[in-house]
């Protein structure tokens, strides 16, 4: 959607549009090669950025008077506009990387791309879907304290207690502000509810009778129900070893597993343990 043929009849449009985003004016023509290559370079790092630039293919064989005009003298010709004027541009052919340094002072950082993403699914509660988005964010951004504590309040919300403390026990005393005692608060509500006296007598009852696949069951519901997933999967996967078909283990785990952020390693870990016993 945000790649478009130039001509004349449409680059009065793309100037005017590159006073609210980045316009790339990429010359090309059929007859070389090199700029058909690099046009589809071009268009795999514009997809990236459906928001933030326009890529305007320019063919020369057909806009010859468009690329004079522009002043390109040779293809492929690359020139970035913003506000009506070119910002930086290269003749000649660069690789992928070379671009997206170009790019860099003209665009937001990828880890910013993705903060945009996931803020409203935390405004929808949507965890799951957020939490991927925030570590791959994390990860291109370790440094940032703001990344760091949107991260920590998505795994404490999903039950991460573990890496929620983690990615706290960073953040410097200038940073502690209202999200992270928000985070604080939900580690300590969670703590707390994973400690109920409720799993405290079915772990004591499990204890004075291991091999009792029913305590086992009910006490993995209880752990799930308090966001200890990780021991919920340990206990549902002990029971599924012994008896595949009892009571409602399987579906139980199954359902555990379906709702786990997508890439989380745990969930990888125990969805290749269970299938291993399927199949």
């Amino acid at each position: 959607m945000n790649q478009v043929a130039a001509g004349f009849e449409n680059v009065r449009d793309l100037l005017v549009l590159s006073q609210q985003k980045l316009v790339i004016f990429a010359f090309w023509s059929e007859r070389a090669e090199q700029s058909k290559m690099l046009l589809q370079v071009l268009s795999g790092i514009s997809t990236a950025y459906p928001e933030q630039l326009v890529l305007a293919t320019v063919n020369c064989d057909l806009e010859q008077e468009l690329a004079m005009q522009f002043g390109v003298r040779s293809v492929p010709t690359t020139l970035f506009i913003q506000n009506g004027q070119p910002v930086d541009g290269f003749a000649g052919a660069e690789n992928e990387a070379q671009i997206r340094q170009r790019l860099q002072p003209y665009l937001p950082k990828a880890e910013d791309l993705l903060l945009q993403q996931a803020e409203p699914l935390l405004a929808a509660q949507q965890w799951a879907e957020a939490y991927p988005l925030l570590a791959q964010a994390q990860q291109l951004a370790a440094e940032r304290a703001d990344i760091r504590k949107m991260l920590a309040y998505c795994a404490a919300s999903l039950g991460k207690i573990d890496e929620a403390k983690q990615l706290l026990s960073t953040v410097l005393l200038a940073d502690q502000d209202a999200l992270y005692q928000q985070v604080l608060s939900l580690i300590e509500l969670a703590e707390q509810a994973a400690d109920s006296p409720e799993i405290r007598a079915l772990e004591q009852q499990l204890a004075a009778d291991p091999d009792n696949l029913l305590l086992c069951q009910q006490l993995a519901v209880q752990y799930q129900q308090a966001n200890r997933v990780a021991d919920a999967l340990a206990l549902l996967y002990k029971i599924l070893q012994q008896d595949l078909n009892f009571g409602d283990s399987k579906k139980l785990m199954l359902d555990m597993l379906a709702v786990q952020p997508k890439g989380d390693a745990l969930t990888a870990t125990y969805r290749r343990k269970l299938y291993s016993l399927l199949y």
